[in-house]
């Protein structure tokens, strides 16, 4: 297998990332070198943190248009998810513009109108748009994955999956060869291993 690149930048839980593709036998290289993500067989964008920061630092480093402009699969998680969406209210930030979305706050309160607890935290249903994404091939109609966030993105054409809390938001995004999700499938126990599993099958 050729090279699979997680691409560094300021944010978080990048290691845990990268323990879960040991786990499957995959020894990634966390890198920011635009080259080497360039050349890379598959590319993983992962992080929890800040999205306006985020943005200033992608852009610093010339990432913004790096990630942009790949042709090989590319997978976000959490926080890239967000970043690879239009526009995020978590300071004012302008996205890379990958998908259709927006991304927004949760609510305090529910359609319902009970009381939200924020951030959304722990294990949630994912139900499928369709049978036909790749990243959820061998997978339950609406499986159980992990989740830890404020932010949601929209629902739009390039919903995938979507998840309620409060209201429905894309858990799975996917437009031509970028796709993402707002869980951790690294925390997601068997269920993550099979979409990390699809995804390096690619």
């Amino acid at each position: 297998m050729k090279e699979i690149a997680v691409i560094r930048y300021n944010a978080g839980n990048i290691q845990s990332v990268v323990y879960a593709l040991e786990r499957l036998g995959i020894e990634a290289v966390v890198t920011d070198d635009p080259d080497r993500i360039r050349n890379a067989d598959k590319v993983i964008f992962p992080g929890v943190g800040e999205a306006s920061t985020t943005m200033g630092y992608l852009k610093q480093k010339g990432l913004d248009t790096v990630i942009s402009s790949l042709t090989q699969p590319v997978l976000g998680i959490c926080l890239g998810l967000q970043l690879m969406c239009q526009f995020s209210e978590e300071g004012n930030t302008q996205c890379l513009g990958i998908f259709h979305a927006k991304v927004k706050k949760f609510p305090l309160f529910a359609e319902t109108e009970s009381i939200l607890k924020v951030p959304h935290m722990g294990w949630n249903t994912v139900t499928k748009n369709s049978m036909d994404n790749p990243l959820l091939y061998n997978l339950d109609t609406s499986p159980f994955f992990y989740f830890v966030h404020s932010f949601y993105a929209t629902t739009g054409p390039d919903t995938a999956a979507v998840t309620e809390y409060g209201v429905p938001f894309s858990s799975v995004l996917s437009n031509k060869n970028f796709m993402a999700v707002q869980f951790h499938p690294e925390k997601s126990g068997l269920a993550g291993e099979v979409l990390l599993k699809n995804f390096l099958k690619l």
